[in-house]
């Protein structure tokens, strides 16, 4: 795929371009400067590349919280950084992730906050303070993933639905450094059921609905739901579904949180990494069915229905 040009149509018309960064998912959008308040036109191509390789990367971003969230907000209703941390209070929407704050890693491949019925539907994450090597972040397409899953597998897959918490491997593996801060994560626990394969709300595409906060399959023993979801994983997360992206500070990544899942790599040891994400309202998962996923422990703070 080779890299296409967008004019954006008004006074100060220019060109927006979109690099594919692999054959399955990623692309780099040039020419585009959040600082100054991108056109309606601009926001619509940044949308449509998003919804088509789902996962975007734009360099050198010199923005304030202000211009993250307000940049933010025209995907979507902004909802609380996170249904179980507080935000700062001069970042209301923010999810600070600070290698020196409370201990959160995300060396796991996870989908964002899937332990609620409804997960953020877009992420945007702005790198402020990167490592001097490594903290390089993995996303995988988890739509392509099912495109081309053996045909009995999808079949299966169609039909499984698959319990959701935030007491899960994700937690055991990425608190295992501080069980302080993991017994302050679990003081509320949270959890939901949903399709093992969502429908996606804007492009009707079906994407595996997976990661480490996935703790059960309904209807199968502990064992073998366990087993059904690690299959299901191992094709999700083949190389060739995935894009690894190499931070600079400035750098703003926006993903599908609906069709990807994703890994940050901890390879940086006791360097300083720090990034602020922001996050946008979903739609309560619904299945190839029409089932909806449904709340078993309420998250709360608008994670619980759009």
């Amino acid at each position: 795929m080779a890299e296409s040009s967008i004019t954006v149509p008004g006074s100060d018309a220019h060109r927006l371009t979109v690099a594919p960064v692999t054959g399955f998912i990623g692309a780099e959008i040039g020419g585009l400067r959040l600082g100054r308040n991108p056109s309606d036109a601009e926001v619509a191509a940044v949308r449509e590349a998003l919804l088509r390789y789902k996962v975007v990367f734009l360099r050198d971003q010199d923005i304030t919280y202000e211009h993250l969230a307000g940049f933010a907000a025209r995907f979507g209703t902004l909802i609380p950084g996170h249904p179980i941390y507080q935000a700062p209070k001069d970042m209301p929407y923010v999810r600070d992730l600070d290698s020196r704050g409370d201990g959160t890693r995300a060396n796991y491949w996870h989908t964002d906050l899937t332990f609620a019925a409804a997960p953020p539907a877009f992420a945007f994450l702005l790198n402020v303070t990167c490592p001097p090597v490594g903290g390089d972040t993995i996303w995988a397409n988890t739509a392509a993933a099912y495109a081309h899953l053996p045909a009995e597998l999808r079949d299966a897959a169609d039909g499984l639905r698959i319990v959701h918490s935030n007491d899960s491997d994700y937690i055991e593996a990425t608190y295992a450094h501080s069980p302080r801060a993991r017994d302050e994560y679990l003081a509320k626990r949270v959890s939901a059921e949903h399709p093992a394969v969502r429908v996606h709300p804007e492009t009707g595409e079906r994407a595996l609905l997976l990661g480490g906060f996935a703790r059960s399959a309904v209807g199968h023993r502990p064992r073998a739901g366990r087993e059904l979801i690690a299959v299901l994983e191992e094709y999700a997360t083949q190389p060739e579904y995935t894009v690894r992206w190499r931070w600079r500070e400035g750098d703003l990544v926006i993903w599908d949180n609906q069709a990807t899942m994703h890994y940050a790599v901890r390879d940086y040891g006791d360097a300083h990494r720090r990034a602020l994400r922001v996050t946008v309202a979903g739609e309560v998962t619904v299945g190839v069915d029409g089932r909806p996923g449904r709340s078993i422990e309420r998250a709360g703070r608008g994670y619980d229905a759009s």
